[in-house]
């Protein structure tokens, strides 16, 4: 038999326990740390620039020929695009779940380098980008001067020359966006009075700027071929790209019959500026920069931020004084906080199967084979959670909590066994091993088929939410498999060791009154049973009565993909009328702040004007907080829990009367969507127009609101 092998051999049974664990524990560190199973379908964004073009503009001549071109990649399952008024396209392609990512970004480029002679002079110049996207925002980090010493232009240029790049190299990093970035530029503003008088057009002061701001290689003197006799070659270096606000105002525009010159400081005032004003960020009431992190697939979150802290560490011992920075977001704090308790859940489950195993079997020898199948189980499960491309998620180690309760079964029915046989028989524990052996391979076999059909048919489930299970069931199904190979292989050679006769010797006095109070239990168990046959009647109405009640409980109970969780942080939006400007906006942002400031368990929080976290656009009128709170530990309090602090803003902000202010929860699962909650698409498929979308998108955002069920719907169709 299977068994007697590894009776006969419990040497060769331990070691291969000792190779499963050793394998599990090695595969541990390498398995990615994340609050939930990775189900986001794979994104590729497209994104392009006209600068000074309007919505609109970039809808028809850009957006409308990359699309046409792009739909139908293979694998795609949708496509959105985002036309700004700052002049940028955001196009977003999604893909079928499990779709190789860099393959589907390869595709996209193909179709885009199709499009690309369609689209204007201007934004080919600017090029059109194809990445991969990772939509789950891991962390965000503020720099900002407190006394004021530095302003956002050399704050954003700081993080241009000096630390961007190093933060993109972190591992693990797919994305970063720096918001309210303020990129250096020559600006230059033209005299329309003075173009007039010379009778020029804004066309020749570019044609002349394009034709003299150039980079040139000027060649050499004295290089081969030549007449001979040379001693020396030199390079010539010439002037190049322009770079001082001097250099550019002596640009000349035009030249006079008699050698008069007209320069560009003739017609325009120069100046060293920001490429863009269209937003901004603050930070403790501070301009700042904020950096956004975006988590690429598949890396371990915590890796990520821990490496980005570091970083920042080492960069900031390099800041000029009165530069700081602060990380005003760490999303992997709420997934070490929900992890760890889950990891506490497990050891105390493991410590009370245990108590609980030594309370019944009442021997410390057969109490610990029990004890070593379990962690054997548990930690093997790892290394193929590994290979599988699994992760450390709640849901993961949530099935390794309930399936502690199946691994040591296998065990306990092999320890029970075998020392029944030893009572009854008086056999040595090799003999009574090898008997029991015989007597429970086949159910313990067939209890493990049992389980495996139970749990086998979640892996089957289709969409995201079977997809969200599918670790799940897998954890249990590894974890039960390994628990059934111990209970085979491990479990018979350590009774065959570890086990003795029983010496006949008294119990101890603890387990005498346990085992009398577990006979009086059971003696009025069997009472009870014996009542309710003899009036079975009364069971049946007792039973379809908690039927009834289990339904209308279920029906009762609010429905969700996921229920909301405290994550220690939240976001606020800001919605100001069509054409707000942003000094608008900020008025709103400065009420916004001091209502923040004066909200108790709030920790730190950066506002960032001209930009919409839930429309993925950067436009004037609208403005997002991102606001962290105090550790849990900090909030017990149930006044200060997220979502009191969450109310508790809103009914401050709700006196705002020059936009619409509203704080809303990130998603359950990041990446899956802005927020909490659910969104859709409304399409023109009637061709009635914009206008027409728009007014249709309102009325139905005012419908919903006026739902119980629904509240704080808003659109961004501007």
């Amino acid at each position: 038999m299977f068994s007697h092998f590894f009776i006969d051999r419990p040497k060769f049974a331990i070691v291969i326990a000792i190779l499963i664990t050793l394998i599990g524990v090695i595969s541990l560190p390498m398995l990615p740390v994340e609050s939930m199973p990775d189900i986001t379908p794979p994104t590729v964004s497209v994104t392009a620039n006209f600068p000074g073009a309007d919505a609109t503009t970039m809808e028809q001549s850009v957006a409308i020929p990359i699309e046409s071109e792009v739909n139908g990649v293979e694998d795609m399952i949708y496509m959105s695009s985002k036309s700004s008024s700052d002049g940028s396209l955001a196009l977003t392609v999604t893909f079928d779940i499990g779709t190789n990512i860099d393959m589907a970004t390869v595709l996209t480029q193909n179709r885009v380098g199709i499009a690309e002679p369609k689209l204007p002079e201007e934004v080919k110049r600017q090029g059109v980008k194809v990445e991969k996207q990772s939509t789950a925002l891991v962390g965000a980090i503020s720099l900002f001067s407190p006394d004021g010493t530095y302003d956002e232009l050399f704050i954003s240029n700081y993080i241009s020359t000096r630390l961007y790049d190093e933060m993109i190299r972190v591992n693990g990093v797919g994305k970063v966006t720096v918001f309210g970035a303020k990129d250096f530029a020559m600006r230059i503003w033209l005299n329309p009075e003075q173009l007039k008088a010379r009778n020029l057009i804004p066309d020749d002061v570019i044609a002349a700027i394009k034709q003299q701001n150039v980079q040139v290689a000027g060649g050499s003197i004295g290089a081969p071929p030549n007449s001979g006799g040379l001693n020396f070659q030199y390079n010539v270096l010439v002037q190049g790209r322009l770079s001082s606000v001097e250099q550019f105002e002596n640009i000349i525009i035009k030249t006079g019959d008699k050698g008069d010159v007209l320069y560009l400081k003739d017609v325009a005032r120069v100046e060293l500026g920001a490429e863009a004003y269209h937003w901004y960020a603050e930070s403790r009431g501070a301009p700042a920069i904020t950096l956004g992190l975006y988590q690429t697939p598949g890396s371990n979150a915590l890796a990520v931020m821990d490496a980005t802290r570091a970083l920042m560490d080492e960069v900031a011992a390099n800041f000029p004084d009165d530069l700081e920075y602060e990380v005003v977001l760490d999303t992997t704090e709420y997934i070490s906080a929900s992890i760890d308790e889950v990891i506490e859940t497990l050891i105390i489950a493991i410590i009370l199967v245990i108590f609980v195993v030594f309370i019944f079997l009442q021997d410390w020898r057969t109490t610990i084979i029990p004890a070593i199948t379990i962690p054997v189980s548990l930690i093997g499960t790892f290394s193929v959670m590994l290979m599988l491309g699994m992760s450390i998620n709640n849901l993961t180690l949530f099935g390794l909590v309930l399936v502690i309760g199946i691994v040591v079964d296998d065990a306990i029915i092999v320890v029970e066994n075998t020392v029944r046989l030893m009572d009854e028989k008086g056999w040595d524990s090799r003999t009574a091993i090898r008997e029991a052996m015989i007597e429970i391979t086949g159910p313990v076999v067939a209890t493990t088929a049992v389980l495996l059909a139970v749990f086998v048919p979640t892996l089957m489930m289709p969409g995201l939410t079977g997809m969200l299970y599918q670790q799940f069931a897998l954890t249990i199904s590894i974890a039960t498999i390994f628990s059934s190979i111990n209970a085979l292989t491990l479990s018979p050679a350590l009774c065959r060791l570890l086990l003795k006769p029983s010496t006949g010797k008294k119990k101890w006095i603890a387990f005498r009154a346990f085992d009398k109070t577990f006979d009086v239990g059971t003696k009025g168990y069997m009472v009870l049973v014996k009542g309710m046959l003899r009036k079975s009647w009364l069971v049946m109405i007792v039973f379809s009565g908690l039927l009834v009640a289990t339904y209308y409980s279920i029906i009762s109970l609010p429905g969700g993909f996921l229920p909301d969780e405290d994550q220690g942080y939240f976001f606020v939006n800001a919605q100001l009328p069509d054409g707000a400007s942003l000094d608008r906006t900020k008025v709103v942002l400065d009420k916004v702040n001091k209502m923040i400031e004066e909200t108790e368990g709030v920790d730190k929080f950066v506002l960032i004007g001209g930009y919409s976290l839930l429309d993925g656009v950067a436009s004037t009128n609208t403005g997002l907080g991102i606001v962290s709170l105090k550790n849990w530990s900090e909030r017990q309090d149930p006044a200060l829990n997220i979502k009191a602090i969450v109310a508790t803003l809103q009914r401050k902000m709700a006196s705002i009367e020059e936009g619409i202010v509203f704080s809303f929860l990130p998603p359950p699962i990041m990446g899956l969507g802005s927020a909490a909650g659910f969104s859709f698409e409304l399409q023109d498929r009637g061709g009635l127009g914009i206008n027409q979308l728009q007014a249709f998108a309102n009325d139905l955002v005012a419908a919903g609101n006026e739902s119980p069920k629904l509240s704080r719907m808003s659109q961004g169709l501007r």
